[in-house]
């Protein structure tokens, strides 16, 4: 007869009886539930978890787990167009070098005794981005545009303060929901409208809905769905008539080709530096970056890293290091007036390679191309029987809507049908956007070529006709 043995969890450290009570004893307690007492009864999962058999093998495991990611359909294997904040552009090979650097992709929160470099790549990073933007100061990344965007906001509450920020219906509503859940606790979202026909503000209603209680006005230039506005210095314009302050969000790839929002009156800019260098990575390589002028009133309301140059102990040797770090969580966690964790300044030191190899003539003329081939993409699919480009008044860069409500199909299944061809269509804002129609947001970067779009143009005119 076969003696029954139970498995032992290969996955799980300690999952072996035998050391589980080894360990409850050395602590003292008999069971561990005891540990999970806090936990109202209520909230605790009594069942068994339903999950599949482990595999008691490291080969196993490993042919199951490429079996999955087998399923996976990328951008290298077929052509896409999606849009919607995170964009498929040309990586160059020295992005992925430098960022692999064990003393960059290693280092967490390094001070400068174990630095190798870190500090002095995170402020040449914002250096270039500061020119870019033509702004002072630029902080280290936050996670993505979502967090830039709502602590740009609370920094707003903060210096006017106010407790309530405008924002168009435009906006992405990923990136809305982070901004209400982040700045629920102090400040209150209220809703400007946006013209069905340009798609640029209202300014009409955002008139009638600027306050004394507004902190500031938060737009977005090119939007969401692709337009670019230009009433941005009328819209920063109101928003200081009334002491709320200009908070701008964008692509900053768009500043190749368009004039940067402190120009028009932005006190605070942010985005998502994705565009440069960064791929895709199923939605996870963002970073968020927030920009001021040399304001100390601006300055002292960043909760995140900010890097500068000094002297050091050594007559006419400089430095790189903290800036301010008293007005940080890290500082003074109990007094912190907003606390920020782990930062992507990994993507920062990635995106200041880029910048600093493609230099800001490529970067213009990268600009120059991306809007040629958008605007012939826009052309070419207004041609087809059934599709309608939305806000064709607005000139756009890089994204613009797509409307198949007259070819009595869905995005679902226009995409669907694309995907047979190999091709990823637009993202879906049906449900997003209904007053738009049966719409999707597509995207064309300086990776399509004209043949890649006139395939998609073929290709949608054979799905809908």
């Amino acid at each position: 007869m076969v003696k029954e043995t139970k498995l032992i969890h290969p996955y799980i450290p300690n999952s072996v009886p035998e050391v589980k009570a080894k360990m409850l004893e050395e602590i003292g307690v008999k069971d561990i539930e005891e540990l999970y007492e806090d936990i109202p009864e209520d909230l605790r999962f009594k069942g068994k978890l339903n999950l599949p058999d482990p595999f008691p093998s490291e080969y196993g495991l490993k042919k199951h787990v490429e079996g999955i990611l087998g399923k996976n359909k990328t951008c290298q294997e077929n052509l896409s167009f999606l849009g919607g904040d995170c964009w498929q552009h040309y990586v160059p090979a020295i992005c992925d070098e430098i960022n692999q650097r064990s003393e960059f992709l290693t280092a967490y929160a390094g001070e400068p005794y174990e630095d190798h470099g870190r500090f002095q790549a995170c402020f040449e990073y914002a250096s270039m981005m500061g020119d870019l933007l033509e702004m002072d100061v630029v902080n280290i990344p936050t996670f993505d545009w979502g967090q830039a965007a709502s602590t740009s906001i609370r920094m707003a509450g903060r210096i006017t303060g106010r407790s309530e920020v405008l924002i168009s219906k435009s906006i992405s509503p990923d990136r809305l929901k982070i901004i209400q859940n982040y700045c629920k606790p102090v400040v209150d979202v209220k809703f400007v409208d946006f013209d069905l026909k340009t798609g640029q503000h209202n300014l009409a209603d955002l008139k009638t809905k600027i306050s004394s209680k507004t902190a500031c006005i938060y737009f977005e230039n090119p939007s969401y769905l692709g337009c670019i506005d230009d009433q941005g210095k009328i819209i920063s314009d109101i928003a200081h008539k009334q002491g709320a302050l200009s908070v701008v969000g964008l692509d900053p790839m768009s500043l190749s080709v368009l004039t940067p929002p402190s120009n028009y009156g932005a006190d605070i800019v942010c985005g998502d530096v994705q565009a440069f260098g960064i791929h895709m990575q199923f939605g996870g390589g963002l970073a968020g970056f927030i920009a001021t002028h040399d304001d100390e009133c601006f300055v002292s309301e960043y909760p995140s890293r900010l890097f500068g140059v000094t002297k050091t102990a050594v007559e006419g040797e400089w430095g790189f290091g903290d800036v301010f770090y008293d007005r940080t969580s890290f500082h003074g966690r109990e007094e912190g007036k907003e606390y920020v964790g782990t930062a992507a300044a990994l993507w920062g030191i990635t995106a200041g390679v880029y910048l600093a190899l493609v230099g800001p003539q490529g970067l213009q003329e990268l600009g120059q191309l991306i809007l040629q081939k958008s605007q012939y993409a826009i052309k070419k699919l207004s041609e087809i029987k059934g599709v309608k480009i939305p806000f064709q008044k607005s000139p756009h860069f890089k994204e613009f809507v797509v409307d198949f409500s007259g070819s009595g199909k869905t995005v679902e299944n226009v995409n669907k049908s694309l995907l047979k061809k190999g091709i990823f269509g637009g993202k879906d804002v049906s449900a997003e956007f209904p007053e738009l129609g049966k719409c999707a947001v597509y995207c064309v970067t300086e990776v399509h070529t004209k043949e890649d779009i006139d395939r998609l143009v073929q290709a949608l005119d054979e799905c809908l006709n």
